[in-house]
């Protein structure tokens, strides 16, 4: 069991180890010249020290030399020496110390940057499935909450420990010349600092770590009663309660368990302060007795309690700032284990060319697929074509499975079993920046970007040459050409209103950035996900005919709930639970008389009861 113990402890140094010095390749490749010269500065400040001590001895017993002889000339000339000594000591000390701090800011900058950026880079690269997964939204909780300050506060408290380390090394070297045990009185009254430090800072991740969640919930509530995407309905429903009790409650938790833990850590730092202060005042009544008996000088004795409280104050700050390194490992842990995910969509060793056009078309054969975490098949052995230069409609009832389809052409996931081809070519042969690179994609829900009107278009388009022409085509394509060019600076204006200056859209004018957007990208491959749902019947018949222009030449699949856009499509697909349950062109499906026919009377008669509803005045009488 003992033999256990060691080797966890053995482990777990080598782990806090291996983590230090991760960090600190993280803060050379931040900046490897700022680094090096830092590591100088640090050696160079933690001698100082005792060049001061040193010169105050020299002081001392110069100056008292000076008293005996009457204020002789020689020893005058040593005293002023040696004071001039002691204040470059100590001018030097703060100017050293003043670029150093200057240094670690520059530093602690390019370090936030740095990690920043590895953050991001990580958020891009792991699968869409880590998104659905509450373990990674707390670990990226976690990382970017620890990312703005632990690494930074590592690599600060790493560097008092080397430069306290080399001046409470060589002060010990000075103790232990006076003799032996009051080095080992030094050391003793060290343990009691060092095992309160390691002890709470464990305790204290411990507890940060088990409250992810609480703080994860604490920050939903807090986004919920700010945002102004909940701001409307938080006013009508009356919901701030509803989420600042909550708040609150979780709030008041937390930080009755904080103050818990930081009131018994003060206990121990007391007990351990009183222990070490015991040995202190042992050791300098100890040096007090031998001076007045002749054994030293006052100088020795002066030395003797610079080194001693000196070396008990740097022995405070060495356990405090090892005690930081030690708990802010364990934080940067946190970093480091979101920066070391890997995607699951494997690269293809010998990668095919994606296609610049389809000739063709697409096929889904013997696709089945489920959600990570999930037991139920969102879609389940699918056979599907989608004819090269055509356009297809698909349409189902929520759940059905038909978004997936969309995920699974832009390879956000794999299939379960089955394949997926584009002119016979297995999306898996293909280089997952290449496919993409040839689908343009409208969202159901599309991101609204901060951003001006022209940027908006262009934002999936950074890798080519702006081009002004190709972009106000694409919108007069998508039928947001007026609306931008209404704007008070056209198409430089910026679009929302979180910033100052900017403008707002409707709904389905954003709808329409957003197919702008993706009609820029003139790809062979064009998917859309519900495109009207955020329009009137009467935009309708206007967006589908601009849509046939724009993609003319191009393989193209509509998802939609709405059978008047489905039934301009060149074929349409009917799913149900993940399979396809008819297929064919609208009048076909009419005269099947199954499930498509059916739908389409019962939306057929809908619209025809909404338009014979009499219009109704405020007092209930009709037009």
């Amino acid at each position: 069991m003992s033999s256990a113990r060691t080797g966890r402890s053995i482990r777990g140094i080598a782990n806090q180890l291996s983590l230090l010095w991760r960090t600190w390749q993280l803060v050379w490749h931040s900046g490897s010249k700022w680094a090096a010269a830092w590591l100088v500065l640090l050696s160079f400040v933690g001698l100082l020290p005792l060049a001061t001590i040193g010169a105050t001895k020299e002081l001392v017993d110069h100056l008292m030399a000076a008293i005996r002889h009457s204020g002789s000339a020689v020893e005058t000339r040593s005293v002023l020496v040696w004071a001039g000594v002691l204040i470059v000591s100590f001018v030097l000390t703060d100017l050293l110390q003043s670029l150093l701090e200057w240094i670690g800011t520059v530093q602690s900058e390019l370090l936030t940057d740095h990690i920043g950026k590895l953050i991001h880079a990580k958020s891009a690269e792991v699968d869409l499935a880590f998104f659905e997964s509450p373990e990674y939204y707390d670990r990226l909780y976690r990382a970017r909450d620890e990312a703005q300050t632990r690494p930074a506060n590592l690599i600060e408290s790493a560097g008092a420990l080397l430069q306290h380390g080399v001046t409470l090394l060589l002060m010990m070297a000075i103790a232990a010349s006076y003799g032996p045990w009051l080095l080992v009185a030094i050391l003793g009254a060290m343990l009691p600092a060092i095992f309160v430090v390691v002890r709470y800072n464990w305790l204290t991740h411990e507890w940060w770590t088990s409250t992810t969640t609480e703080r994860r919930w604490i920050q939903y509530y807090d986004e919920k009663l700010t945002s102004p995407s909940a701001a409307p309905e938080i006013r009508l429903f009356g919901l701030l309660e509803r989420f600042d009790q909550p708040w609150r409650r979780l709030r008041k938790i937390l930080r009755r368990q904080h103050l818990r833990l930081i009131e018994k850590q003060s206990v121990a730092r007391l007990i351990s302060s009183l222990a070490g202060l015991s040995v202190a005042g042992s050791a300098i009544a100890w040096m007090g007795w031998k001076a007045l008996h002749g054994a030293a000088t006052l100088g020795d004795l002066v030395l003797f309690y610079q080194v001693f409280a000196g070396g008990q104050s740097l022995m405070r700050g060495l356990t405090g700032n090892a005690g930081k390194v030690y708990g802010h490992t364990l934080f940067v842990a946190n970093l480091f284990h979101f920066l070391d995910l890997k995607p699951t969509l494997e690269e293809p060793p010998d990668p095919l060319p994606a296609p610049a056009e389809i000739v063709s078309g697409v096929r889904f054969r013997g696709v089945r697929f489920q959600y990570p975490g999930s037991d139920r098949e969102a879609i389940d052995d699918l056979d599907l074509y989608l004819p090269a230069n055509k356009i297809t409609a698909i349409v189902g009832p929520n759940g059905a499975g038909k978004s997936t389809l969309i995920k699974l052409l832009a390879r956000y996931y794999d299939p379960v079993s089955g394949s997926i081809e584009i002119d016979g070519i297995d999306l898996r042969d293909m280089r997952i920046a290449d496919l993409r690179a040839a689908i343009s994609i409208l969202f159901q829900v599309p991101v609204r970007y901060d951003a001006s009107a022209r940027e908006n278009i262009e934002i999936g388009e950074s890798a080519i040459p702006s081009d002004f022409l190709r972009t106000r085509s694409a919108a007069m394509a998508a039928g947001i050409d007026p609306a931008i060019a209404g704007l008070p600076s056209g198409y430089d204006t910026l679009l929302g209103k979180s910033f100052e200056n900017g403008c707002e859209l409707s709904t389905g004018e954003w709808q329409r950035v957003a197919l702008a957007r993706a009609l820029l990208r003139e790809s062979p491959l064009v998917l859309m996900d519900e495109p009207t749902s955020a329009m009137d019947s009467w935009a309708e018949a206007d967006w589908y005919e601009r849509i046939r222009t724009a993609t003319r030449g191009r393989t193209v699949l509509i998802i939609t709930h709405r059978f008047t856009i489905a039934r301009r499509a060149d074929f349409i697909y009917v799913m149900q639970k993940g399979r396809i349950a008819e297929s064919g062109s609208h009048e076909m499906l009419l005269d099947r008389g199954g499930i498509y026919a059916g739908c389409w009377h019962e939306q057929v008669h809908a619209s025809r009861a909404r338009e014979s509803e009499p219009e109704v005045l405020a007092d209930g009488a009709e037009l």
